[in-house]
């Protein structure tokens, strides 16, 4: 059973870089076929996706987001990593990674970490 662990600063100061880690257990990150997801819910707002990176490393990004976000990975660690620029408040919500077993699917979720925004 794969099992996805967010971790990072649950307080950020705005204008600051915010970076996310997922580590992931119970499989790797290079599977073939696998799109290892970054999702964030505001609070009292509907879910919102981020970005994505492939088991190949190929990675795509919201429009609304690209500007300031990027994702990487540590193949060694099965760890994928994200980093959200120049955050805002307006960027608080609970973050979450999350396995797919193919494009556009969201399998296997993370517990989720809160994030929060100071101004």
């Amino acid at each position: 059973q794969v099992q996805l662990q967010e971790s990072g600063p649950g307080l950020v100061k705005a204008s600051q870089t915010l970076s996310l880690t997922c580590t992931v257990s119970g499989g790797s990150i290079t599977t073939n076929g696998y799109y290892w997801s970054w999702i964030r819910q505001p609070p009292g707002q509907g879910l919102e996706w981020m970005g994505v990176i492939g088991s190949s490393g190929r990675t795509s990004v919201s429009p609304s987001l690209m500007s300031r976000t990027s994702i990487s990975r540590d193949v060694s660690k099965d760890q994928f990593t994200l980093q959200l620029s120049s955050v805002t408040p307006e960027d608080t919500a609970e973050y979450y990674c999350v396995l797919g077993l193919g494009t556009i699917k969201y399998d296997y979720w993370g517990h989720g970490t809160p994030v929060t925004v100071s101004s």
